[in-house]
């Protein structure tokens, strides 16, 4: 048993040193990317970031309902609301039981 566990703690010691193997290539037949691609690709990612920059920016309405209307939206007909007052013995001057706030 002793053994058996020995070798176990052996081989999870062990995993963290195979996992920093020197790169390999595990399959040959798939080709890496020779000098002459890498900056024919380099090229044309610059040209499609250069296209991506000449787009305009959007800067009509965002509002998809703006045709469909026949005038403008209208402002605010009546007037603010009056705010309300507080009801209670804080709003009683005088009183003996007025709270601080």
């Amino acid at each position: 048993m002793r053994v058996l566990s020995a070798v176990a703690v052996a081989v999870l010691l062990s995993a963290p040193a195979y996992a920093q193997m020197p790169n390999v290539n595990l399959m040959p037949e798939v080709k890496t990317k020779t000098q002459e691609e890498k900056e024919r690709d380099a090229i044309n990612d610059k040209a499609y970031k250069d296209s991506l920059s000449k787009i305009p920016d959007a800067k009509g309405s965002a509002d998809p309902w703006g045709a469909v209307r026949s005038d403008a939206p209208k402002a605010a007909a009546h007037p603010p609301a009056k705010p309300k007052t507080k009801t209670g013995s804080s709003a009683q001057p005088g009183g003996s039981a007025q709270r601080s706030q």
